[in-house]
């Protein structure tokens, strides 16, 4: 069948039965609606994590260092400034604080450690319960006090709790970090990254409520507050960027189409457009993550686009005399397969994200590729049908038509504005190629620098939410956030709190003369990102646990030191006799976290120094792991992280080659079939060549990496190029004979030119108010996103003319004659 055969049989449906068109599509839309209500939500960082090697060795080890009945642990940090939280008075605030924690059922305490513990017990070590705790303190003089410090921080736990600017001869410091375990059901307990949902999150709520009744000076800080921020940041995100947008949408909609009757259909089918998109994302069980924010605006840009064309172009045909039902024929006939074009490489840019291994980028690509499918077919076949309707309605009853002229009119001043391209195109179309080409390389060449990164605090609140959102009313002012401000305050105060740490997975048989030997080995001049004492870094692994037994128990050190050979405390024969000694102990169970009870799997838990950067931490976890004997595997957020980093890059550059390969071969085929010359769509391809470069040297110079969002701007700007650059070869394409060059690049750039304008300000503006989302990285997507927008259609108007007139010279004659 030929194409032109299944235009006319849409045109024959939208001109003769649009009632029954708009009846389908709505009672489509009302069967979609029910999959509104089964969408569920996906916040945070953890939806990265899957899939990744060191998250495949972070389970292992989960799996191999836990007790699969016993109950899950998370952990809650009381982080406490003051004037010196050493005083008697904030140490008693701290205990106190403890106790109260741990008397509440609800919060399932399982233990709780501070600086303030610890100073109790040197006062009084046989303090059992806080209670004793807390009178140890408050009956101590201020010298018993500073010396009870002092001994305490000869800890080295300790003092890694106490700021960096502790003093040890004044007893003073500004902050201190106390911990609270808690006990969880099985399975629950915390792993990589964080998401919108935590069995901490209430209750480290209900511990700030605890905390509050005693003191101000305390915050509580934990996987569960993060969490809770990730779930509201989306929320508060959408209240302020969602009416804004429907806002600026809404006026440049009011100036592109001037007619009351066609706003309310573009808007119907706007609405419709996400109904069905997010509606069906519901029925196939797909969750909404910050990733999915982005596709509600890329709808409404596609639409939008497609809604002006369809009604900028009947207006054309009504103005030249046409009546409706021809005018109505002649604009479906000539931009369904416009729509085909932008639909199908807009398609394909989106679903080169289904090559990504992170899952929110396939899923952001999918439901993008199906969303601008649909709206193909709501602005393709609804929109007209309806326009039909409400035409004849309007004729029946005598309604008077508002805004017939078309959006870039010749005569109008953005009619002679748009056709800078064509004066251009007629007086140095080479040279102008030449120089935006070589310009464009330069910029695109400066654009491989730019940076990538995967970091938690790119999906939460800023540590200062700009005034202007502060000062908005309900219910558009933000929630109040605290992690990230909290997390920056670790990170430049402690040396090592906010610094995490990297674990290195160990398997082989530890029973080897070797197998503890390797461990003191790979921690002998450790790298610059890793804690460290007199050249030796400082992990926590089954040595910490020999040595601690063997000062506890004489007949067991003296066990190992007749077998540690070299005397370097480290022993060295017959490990299975004393691992086998050490497991039967009170021991046995501190054992078990750093060694199986099979002895073939060890656990090395290095401190990493805080303010690190993620990629040199990894590069030097890789560094320590492979200088084990045994297989060992780096991992830990640090790690993973830098994974998906790594793996984000390698995402949007083999997106961006399958998209590109892909709309290419796309172009030149259906060029081949609508127009009889596949060279067309190589003109097609110029504007979006020239976008990429812009767009990636943009990035580089603003200083917005390639993150979890940003990494799909690439097969973006080409979905979104291509729509476009599409319109606007396809029109010229049609208004091209051969021997009319320039009066057909006048046609094109006044017809279709005013329309891509009309599209430009309306989606520019919409998906621009991403850049007041609270989250850094919607921001940054917004701003990109709306740039390459623009870049789309000022390379499309300015540059596509002179690239015609260059395609005329070499193959355009022959073409336009059919020859």
């Amino acid at each position: 069948m030929d194409y032109q055969d299944v235009i006319d049989r849409v045109d024959t449906l939208v001109v003769e039965q649009p009632k029954t068109v708009v009846v389908a599509c709505l009672l489509l839309t009302a069967v979609f609606a029910v999959g509104l209500g089964n969408i569920s939500t996906e916040a945070g960082t953890s939806q990265f994590t899957e899939g990744s090697p060191a998250m495949q060795a972070y389970e292992d080890v989960q799996r191999e260092f836990s007790d699969p009945f016993a109950p899950d642990t998370g952990s809650t940090q009381l982080v406490q400034r003051n004037q010196n939280v050493l005083s008697k008075p904030s140490l008693l605030r701290m205990l106190t604080i403890q106790k109260r924690l741990a008397e509440r059922p609800g919060l399932r305490v399982a233990g709780t450690s501070s600086v303030a513990e610890s100073v109790a017990l040197s006062l009084d070590p046989r303090a059992d319960t806080m209670a004793e705790k807390i009178d140890a303190v408050e009956s101590a003089t201020p010298s018993q006090l500073d010396a009870a410090v002092r001994e305490a921080a000869r800890e080295r736990g300790i003092a890694r709790s106490l700021s960096e600017d502790f003093n040890r001869e004044s007893a003073t410091a500004s902050a201190t970090v106390g911990v609270v375990t808690h006990r969880l059901p099985g399975g629950l307990g915390s792993g990589i990254g964080a998401s919108g949902t935590s069995p901490l999150t209430a209750i480290q709520q209900e511990a700030q409520h605890v905390v509050n009744s005693v003191t101000g000076d305390v915050v509580v800080f934990g996987s569960g507050m993060i969490s809770a921020e990730f779930a509201n940041v989306i929320v508060d995100s959408l209240i302020i960027v969602v009416p804004a947008a429907a806002l600026l949408i809404f006026v440049f909609l009011v100036f592109s189409y001037r007619d009351p009757f066609d706003l309310f259909l573009g808007v119907v089918s706007l609405l419709m457009t996400v109904v069905w998109t997010f509606g069906f994302m519901g029925l196939l069980g797909i969750p909404f993550s910050q990733m999915l924010v982005a596709v509600p605006p890329l709808l409404l840009a596609v639409g939008i686009d497609f809604g002006i064309h369809a009604i900028n172009r009947y207006r054309e045909e009504r103005t030249e005399g046409a009546d409706l039902e021809d005018a109505m024929s002649t604009t479906t006939d000539q931009l369904l397969p416009a729509f085909f074009i932008v639909t199908g490489t807009t398609v394909l840019g989106f679903a080169a994200n289904l090559t990504s291994s992170l899952g929110p980028i396939r899923s952001f690509g999918l439901v993008a590729a199906i969303g601008i499918a649909f709206t193909m077919v709501i602005f393709g076949v609804f929109l007209p049908s309806g326009k039909v309707l409400v035409d004849r309605w309007r004729e029946h009853h005598d309604l008077p038509a508002f805004g017939r002229r078309p959006i870039g009119t010749e005569g109008s001043l953005l009619g002679r504005a748009l056709r800078v391209g064509v004066f251009v195109g007629k007086r140095a179309p080479r040279l102008f190629l030449v120089v935006v080409l070589l310009s464009s390389a330069v910029v695109g060449a400066y654009g491989t620098g730019v940076d990538t990164s995967f970091e938690q605090d790119d999906f939460l609140p800023p540590a200062d939410v700009p005034d202007y959102l502060e000062n908005l009313p309900e219910p558009f002012k933000p929630s109040d956030y605290s992690s990230t401000a909290i997390t920056n305050y670790l990170d430049e105060h402690f040396a090592t709190t906010g610094g995490g740490q990297v674990v290195v997975y160990v398997q082989g048989q530890m029973t080897r003369d070797y197998a503890l030997e390797q461990i003191q080995h790979a921690n002998r001049d450790p790298p610059s990102t890793f804690v460290a004492a007199n050249r030796s870094a400082q992990p926590s692994s089954i040595v910490d646990v020999i040595d601690a037994y063997a000062a506890a128990n004489p007949e067991f050190a003296a066990l190992v030191a007749r077998n540690d050979v070299d005397a370097d405390g480290v022993p060295d024969d017959n490990l299975k006799t004393i691992y086998d000694r050490l497991f039967a102990s009170p021991y046995g169970e501190r054992a078990e976290n750093y060694l199986t009870p099979s002895y073939r799997s060890a656990r090395v838990v290095y401190p990493v120094e805080s303010g690190a950067a993620q990629d040199a931490v990894t590069a030097d976890a890789q560094a320590i792991a492979a200088d084990y004997r045994f297989d060992a595997t780096a991992t830990g957020q640090a790690v993973i992280f830098q994974q998906i980093t790594d793996t984000i890059l390698e995402s949007a550059l083999r997106s961006l080659a399958i998209a590109l390969v892909a709309t290419a071969l796309f172009l030149l085929l259906v060029f081949r079939l609508f127009e009889g010359h596949a060279t067309v769509g190589l003109v097609n391809l110029v504007p979006i060549l020239l976008s990429l470069a812009l767009i990636a040297g943009t990035m580089r110079f603003l200083g917005i990496p390639l993150n979890a969002m940003t990494a799909t701007i690439l097969s973006i700007t080409i979905g979104m190029g291509v729509d476009y650059s599409s319109h606007f070869v396809h029109r010229f394409a049609d208004e091209y004979g051969g021997d009319n060059l320039y009066e057909a690049m006048e046609a094109t750039v006044t017809g279709t030119g005013g329309a891509l304008t009309g599209s430009m300000l309306t989606t520019v503006s919409g998906i621009g108010v991403l850049a007041i989302a609270i989250t850094p990285i919607l921001g940054q997507f917004g701003v990109i996103t709306a740039l390459s927008i623009f870049y789309s259609y000022l390379t499309s108007i300015v540059v596509t003319p002179s690239a015609f007139v260059v395609w005329d010279d070499l193959v355009g004659a022959e073409a336009g004659t059919g020859e």
